[in-house]
């Protein structure tokens, strides 16, 4: 059985969402195998702080949001209709919280479709905005996962620095 835990390592949302397909280039394996898997997957980013109630048709628009992104996120002439589908839905906005510390925006209290939604809003803002030139594939060959760079010099080349980046810097110190 392959290992279900979400990487987080994209830095935003829906970048992170990509990231329930493992090894694209390679033997693809799904993280999102039950409507379950979903479900956790949003209380796992912090999107949702209440049970959400998946099935298997959300599981379905799941995989052809995550693949849309995928492909705007990785292909100039991506077809953009399922992006902008689920983009274009509207949904409650989040909800402030006074705590201890100031003040806590809460993530919007919705249904399964308006976490999609949610996601979905998300890569249209990274696509359309000053990031989006910034969203690489991990410069390691045996992964596919994508990120944000938003290091200073523009030039992170890992997923996450702890793994492959020291992957590769092991492999080429062994070589």
């Amino acid at each position: 059985m392959t290992d279900a835990a979400f990487p987080w390592h994209g830095g935003r949302p829906s970048v992170n969402f990509t990231a329930t397909l493992g090894k694209r280039g390679g033997q693809a394996f799904d993280r999102l195998r039950t409507p379950a898997d979903l479900a956790r997957w949003f209380h796992e980013a912090g999107l949702a702080d209440h049970p959400l109630k998946a099935s298997a048709r959300n599981l379905d628009d799941a995989r052809l949001l995550r693949e849309a992104l995928y492909a705007a996120f990785t292909t100039a002439d991506a077809d953009l209709d399922v992006l902008n589908h689920w983009a274009g839905r509207e949904i409650p906005g989040g909800r402030l919280e006074r705590r201890t510390d100031g003040l806590k925006l809460l993530p919007p209290r919705t249904d399964l479709e308006g976490m999609l939604t949610l996601v979905a809003q998300d890569g249209t803002d990274l696509l359309s905005g000053p990031l989006a030139p910034r969203i690489r594939e991990c410069g390691r060959d045996d992964c596919w996962l994508l990120f944000v760079d938003e290091s200073r010099a523009a030039n992170r080349r890992w997923c996450s620095m702890e793994t492959c980046g020291a992957r590769t810097k092991m492999a080429r110190y062994r070589a």
